[in-house]
């Protein structure tokens, strides 16, 4: 007999108004198609729907740093003067100013925040933010279409009321903004599966680093080659979270289910069903652990509505019908009467095969063995809760909608990859180094007479 599960989602119909540009691949908009087929499936009966409150200053500072955030908060799209702070803190191409963006942080990280101090008062035990996950932004600047880091931000909100916090990365890109902001301590184990090689965004996460100092081997990365499918992923996925839950035994586990690791995706390059992708997430549920479930990747709209709309089922133990209903972007789903589960087409070669996989999953299972004990901790005096007016009374807040190791203060000094590419098979060899090149290479953009970049709209289906 299955438990009863009290699940609390977060929204704020605002999230999809926000541009990040013409062309952008990033488009919040996503997160309104996905609101409405939850809501279009009846979703929304079966779990107590809050609208989000915004994070505040304070809540950005517990983690960057104060000038990258006064920067933010100030920015003027139109001031000339600005592009030289703009590169300082990385706000140029993959990461672009735009009209309102710190209250396009305020709403997704202010999700995550509310979900995490929901879970603290166990007021819920399973916490959903679609909007949030945005795992690659540093202390002190954007990276990767990340502005803020809402899921380091909810870490460490949850970290002020539980000993060990896990975080699990199923995006196709490392979530190397969260593994950096907690390398050096054991109360927070970080996982991610991602693909790893050649010139892809972000270029960390080899299966050799495994965190620093008394975080070291609680820094747990999986790295993959082109074209995973289902049954490739699960032969990595089970054996490796079933160690680390063994192991950890983390009191809160923190999901970032970006579905840019699906089939199809313009900047992705995996062969990964929805099925199978939420097939992770129920895995994870099925440990009884309180989660917070957030978003992330994913550039194909209907792809990632089709994909979060799932997993909030799964999450709800609901099957949801093959037949898509009648909802309001019916023709970026191909119409009236679409199918819910669309056939994956494997346009990439599985390059993981049977000896790849084994070797990469004995490799982790090693590491983890050397892990001796979970970790504990004493409570002293706890920080403060945020302020999160939904936290402190039972269904508060609820929308008429239908210490430990502070965080590392190191950031990379690599250079890096940009994010905004369509992924090239890996070779061996030298490859574009350049954003604009890798554009050009793709046909995704070209280069203007006054040396400025533009870029090709594509179709956001």
């Amino acid at each position: 007999m299955s438990v009863k599960r009290k699940v609390a989602y977060y929204y704020d119909p605002e999230l999809g108004n926000y541009y990040y540009g013409q062309g952008h691949p990033m488009k919040p908009h996503r997160i309104r198609v996905a609101h409405d087929l939850i809501l279009h499936y009846g979703l929304h009966n079966l779990m107590e729907v809050y609208q989000i409150r915004p994070a505040s200053y304070d809540d950005f500072t517990s983690f960057h740093s104060a000038d990258y955030i006064d920067f933010l908060r100030n920015v003027n799209v139109q001031e000339e003067g600005t592009l030289k702070t703009r590169k300082l803190f990385n706000c140029k191409e993959d990461c672009p100013v735009f009209d309102g963006i710190y209250q396009y942080c305020q709403l997704y990280a202010g999700g995550s925040m509310s979900g995490a101090t929901k879970i603290n008062h166990g007021q819920a035990d399973c916490v959903i933010n679609w909007a949030g996950g945005l795992h690659h932004a540093k202390k002190g600047e954007a990276s990767g279409f990340c502005y803020v880091n809402d899921i380091v931000m909810a870490i460490l909100e949850l970290l002020k009321y539980h000993a060990r916090v896990l975080y699990v990365d199923i995006d196709i890109h490392h979530g190397d903004g969260v593994e950096e902001a907690f390398l050096k301590t054991e109360r927070v184990m970080t996982v991610s599966f991602h693909k790893f090689g050649g010139n892809f965004f972000p270029g960390t996460g080899d299966v050799v680093n495994v965190g620093q100092g008394r975080g070291k081997y609680y820094a747990v990365n999986v790295p993959l080659r082109d074209g995973i499918d289902d049954q490739s992923y699960e032969l990595l996925f089970k054996p490796v979270m079933e160690k680390v839950m063994q192991i950890y035994q983390p009191e809160v586990v923190v999901c970032q289910c970006g579905a840019d690791s699906l089939a199809g995706d313009k900047l992705g390059a995996f062969n990964l069903s929805m099925k199978g992708h939420a097939e992770c997430l129920s895995y994870m549920r099925s440990f009884g652990v309180p989660m917070l479930v957030l978003g992330g990747g994913g550039y194909k709209i209907s792809n990632v509505a089709r994909c979060w709309a799932y997993e909030t089922g799964c999450l709800l133990d609901v099957n949801m019908g093959d037949v898509m209903p009648p909802n309001e972007y019916e023709t970026l789903f191909g119409g009236a009467g679409a199918r819910f589960h669309v056939p994956v087409l494997l346009d990439v070669a599985n390059k993981n095969d049977r000896t790849y996989l084994e070797r990469i999953k004995q490799t982790v299972l090693d590491n983890l063995s050397k892990i001796s004990a979970s970790p504990g901790v004493a409570f002293y005096e706890r920080a403060p809760d945020t302020s999160m007016p939904d936290a402190s009374e039972e269904g508060e807040g609820q929308s008429s909608m239908d210490n430990g190791e502070s965080a590392s203060d190191g950031q990379s000094q690599l250079r890096k990859p940009r994010l905004w590419d369509r992924p090239q098979p890996t070779q061996l060899g030298s490859g574009p180094t350049s954003l604009t090149s890798q554009l050009a290479a793709t046909g995704l953009g070209h280069r203007g007479q006054d040396g400025s970049s533009s870029f090709k709209a594509e179709s956001d289906g």
